[in-house]
Order: C-alpha cells, then sequence, then structure tokens
C-alpha cells in the first residue's frame, strides 16, 4: 500500500517569521552513535566503516515547531504512536530520490521516513517529495561544509562546543554556531555524540529553497546542550 499525499502550497514556507524566530529544526543525528544503543534495529545489524552513516551526520528530520500530525488520519497517528513504523504504509517517492534518502537516512530501514512524513512533513504543506529533497540538500549543505568536515576528520576522538560553533560560523556565517544544540548519550564509560539540532528561521512570502545561512541568520539563539562529546567510530564498543 502506498501512500500517497497531494497537499498544495509552497514546501516550508508556511509562515512569515521574524529576525530571530526558529520556526523549523534540522535533526541530524550521529549514526554509529545511535546503533551503540540500538543493536537490534535493522539499520544496525551490519556496521561498516565505509558506509556513508559511520563517516557524515545522517538525516533524522525536518521539524516544523509546534506542529505535527497535520491532517493526517487518526489511524496513521495511532499507528505512529505505536513505534513500528514498518507497518505503516510505504512511501510513494521518486525512485532516486529513495535511494538517495536510504543512504542518507539510515533509519529508513526502520520506517523513519513513514515517521517523519506523518508527524512533520504533512505539516510542510507541500509533496513528500518536496519535502524530504529540500531535507536532503540541507543535510547536504552541513556535510559538505567545514562542519561536516570536522567529524569526518575527528572519528573517535572529542569534540566540544567551541570547536563545533566555530565550524558553523565558519561555513555558515557570524553567530551561526549558536543556534546548534548538540545531543549526547552516555555508554559506558564514554559521552557520545548522539546528533546535532539546526535552528532555522522562516522563509517570507515568495521565498524558496533559501540556503542554510540565510535560514541560520533568521534563527534565534539556543543553548548549546552537551559540551563535548566522541565522535563515535562504526562498530559496536
Amino acid at each position: 500500500m502506498l501512500l500517497v499525499w497531494l497537499a498544495a502550497g509552497p514546501v516550508l514556507a508556511m509562515e512569515t517569521g521574524s529576525p530571530g524566530k526558529t520556526v523549523m529544526a534540522l535533526g541530524l543525528s550521529w549514526h554509529p552513535a545511535f546503533c551503540e544503543g540500538q543493536r537490534n534495529r535493522p539499520e544496525c545489524a551490519h556496521p561498516s566503516a565505509e558506509a556513508q552513516s559511520a563517516r557524515q551526520l545522517s538525516l533524522h528530520g525536518l521539524w516544523i515547531l509546534r506542529k505535527s500530525y497535520c491532517g493526517a488520519p487518526d489511524s496513521l497517528k495511532t499507528a505512529d504512536k505505536a513505534g513500528d513504523w514498518l507497518k505503516m504504509p510505504a512511501l510513494a517517492l521518486d525512485p532516486r530520490l529513495a535511494a538517495d534518502l536510504s543512504r542518507a537516512m539510515p533509519g529508513v530501514a526502520s520506517g523513519l521516513d513513514r515517521h517523519e512524513w506523518v508527524k512533520h512533513g504533512l505539516c510542510s504543506g507541500g509533496l513528500a517529495d518536496d519535502y524530504f529533497r529540500r531535507a536532503l540538500g540541507l543535510t547536504d549543505e552541513v556535510n559538505r561544509s567545514a562542519v561536516g568536515a570536522l567529524f569526518s576528520a575527528n572519528i573517535g576522538k572529542t569534540l566540544d562546543e567551541a570547536q563545533i560553533k566555530a565550524a558553523f560560523d565558519q561555513a555558515f556565517g557570524p553567530g551561526s554556531g549558536d543556534k546548534v544544540r548538540m545531543r549526547c548519550r552516555k555508554d559506558g564509560g564514554r559521552r557520545l555524540i548522539s546528533g546535532l539540532s539546526v535552528g532555522l528561521g522562516a522563509e517570507k512570502e515568495g521565498e524558496k529553497g533559501l540556503g542554510l545561512a540565510a535560514l541560520l541568520a533568521r534563527a534565534k539563539p539556543t543553548k548549546f546542550g552537551c559540551a563535548s562529546g566522541i565522535v563515535d567510530a562504526a562498530g559496536l564498543q
């Protein structure tokens, strides 16, 4: 069964935001750290240091703040909250886009794409292809930047708030690092970086497809969260 939504309207241009207002967040994860605590999930079954997800940040989701399940039928909301996402209908994505998403979002193996679309993507006001294409584009901007280079060059080492903020400032403009929050998780005696949440401002009326630098500039500063952590290597430690 295919889940197809034909909502009209420009993707991610839902509201006009004033400078210093965060209306969206790009959720990125560090997949090896995620798998340390989720060893039985399909996307963690065959860890490899050569996999894309072992060398760069992975897409978790693109979230419109304070909105969820926009127009989703009650049956889908119930299924989503139950957590067995592979029992939800598959998304009818363009095949090339679906392949790109599977590489950038390892959780597709567990139905994460279905969860993200039903809970967050429907609130974009557009099509699933447009929503995920935009999320992938923003993720790629991070991974091709000084931020991505910092993470890939420090696998197995510790990164701290100052280093990560400096990389964001270098890549996307002064103050960009102040719009980022870092998450960590404990793994025995280690503290691992599990992901980043990148705050984004709104696209204004008539705008579409702004880059990460412009969206970061419009967001509100936030607390960084976890002060430092290890960039975990692939494979269960």
